[in-house]
């Protein structure tokens, strides 16, 4: 049976979907993967949109809170408005109230990609507040680091951006954001295949939730409640 992996974006300019394409190309490079790409819904009217100078949507089609339980494993992306996710994605995962009562999404592993529209723009920070996201969902935070190795440190192409919110330059990947698909495909399937049953199981029964982030140092201790007793342990990742 093939890794279902779902892409969901939004962007509203077009780059970020780009990123997105990038991403679906190294996922689907994987054998026995299943690479699909989803946006959320617009939250703007068509008005606003026209007045932003914002082009139409693409053709993928519109991800509903439901079809993330079809997916094994899931790359989110997103533009950044003011140091965290743009309102659409974040109105979208506000509706994913259902799911984490069920617990639904927990245990599934989830990369992040982001665009903002000026250097020190909030890159950091927007993976920061993303992964509370994941965190209350159970799932698992996978980043790129450094994998990608000796690409991420050329200099001999311009990359990133000045203090601009709006271009209509394109962006150029380097193929880092194919990297970013294959990296995370490869760990979601060895997550598929490794993982025994009962880590699942383990991971609801006790509410243990696994992250960290790109660029920060984060401390995060969670309490594992044992029903026989009053014993805890805490983790720092």
């Amino acid at each position: 049976m093939a890794t279902k992996v779902y892409i969901v974006y939004y962007s509203m300019y077009g780059h970020v979907e780009k990123l997105a394409e990038e991403i679906r190309k190294g996922a689907a490079s994987v054998e026995g993967v299943e690479a699909k790409l989803w946006q959320v819904p617009e939250t703007l009217p068509e008005e606003a949109l026209s007045k932003m100078s914002a082009p139409p949507k693409s053709e993928s089609p519109i991800i509903t809170p439901n079809d993330l339980t079809e997916a094994d494993g899931f790359v989110f992306g997103f533009p950044t408005r003011f140091g965290m996710m743009a309102a659409q994605f974040k109105a979208f995962l506000d509706a994913t109230g259902g799911l984490w009562r069920t617990q639904s999404l927990a245990g599934k592993p989830a990369g992040i990609f982001y665009s903002t529209g000026s250097q020190g723009g909030g890159q950091e920070t927007t993976a920061l507040t993303a992964i509370t996201q994941l965190v209350h969902h159970g799932m698992i935070f996978v980043p790129i680091g450094y994998t990608f190795g000796a690409g991420m440190f050329e200099m001999e192409k311009v990359k990133g951006g000045t203090s601009a919110s709006f271009s209509p330059r394109q962006v150029h990947c380097n193929h880092l954001q194919e990297a970013q698909g294959l990296y995370c495909l490869e760990l979601f399937e060895k997550e598929n295949k490794t993982r025994p049953v009962w880590f699942s199981a383990f991971l609801l029964h006790n509410h243990i939730f696994f992250s960290c982030d790109f660029f920060w140092v984060l401390i995060i201790n969670y309490m594992i409640l044992f029903h026989n007793n009053h014993s805890c342990l805490a983790f720092t990742y």
